[in-house]
C-alpha cells in the first residue's frame, strides 16, 4: 500500500490517509485480517504527527473499516459490501443535494447537472 499526501490539497491530511486505506481495502489491495502499518510508522513514512494518524485509524475504525486490538495494532474488518454500498448512496445523495442547492442560486438546473454527470462518466 502506498499513500501519497498532498499537503497542497484542501482535503485534510488525516482524510487522505483514510481515503487511500479506505479504497485499498474496497479494492481488494488490503484484505480482511491485514494487519495496518502502525500508527507511528506510518506517521514517520509519511512525514505527518502521529495525532493525524491517529486521527485517520480512529475514523476507520469509526466506520467499520478496521478493528484496533490494543498492543497489536489495526487490521483490517470483515466487510459488510452491501452496507459499504448503502452507506456510500447515502453520502453521494448528500453531496448531490449540497451541490443542486450550490447551483440554484445562479440557475444551473438538475439537467445541467445530469448533463456534466454524463460528460463525466463518458471521459471515464
Amino acid at each position: 500500500m502506498n499513500i501519497i499526501i498532498k499537503n497542497s490539497a484542501e482535503v485534510p491530511i488525516y482524510e487522505q490517509i483514510m481515503n487511500q486505506i479506505e479504497a485499498a481495502i474496497l479494492s481488494g489491495e488490503l484484505k480482511e485480517g491485514d494487519l495496518l502499518p502502525s500508527v507511528r510508522g506510518l506517521a514517520r513514512d509519511l512525514n505527518v504527527s502521529v495525532i493525524t494518524t491517529r486521527k485517520a485509524y480512529d475514523c476507520l475504525e469509526a466506520e467499520g473499516f478496521t478493528i484496533n486490538m490494543m498492543g497489536k495494532g489495526s487490521f483490517v474488518a470483515p466487510q459488510n459490501m452491501e452496507l459499504l454500498r448503502e452507506t456510500r448512496l447515502m453520502e453521494i445523495e448528500k453531496r448531490l443535494t449540497d451541490i443542486l442547492d450550490y447551483g440554484k442560486p445562479v440557475g444551473i438546473s438538475g439537467a445541467d447537472l445530469k448533463n456534466i454527470i454524463d460528460v463525466l462518466i463518458r471521459e471515464e
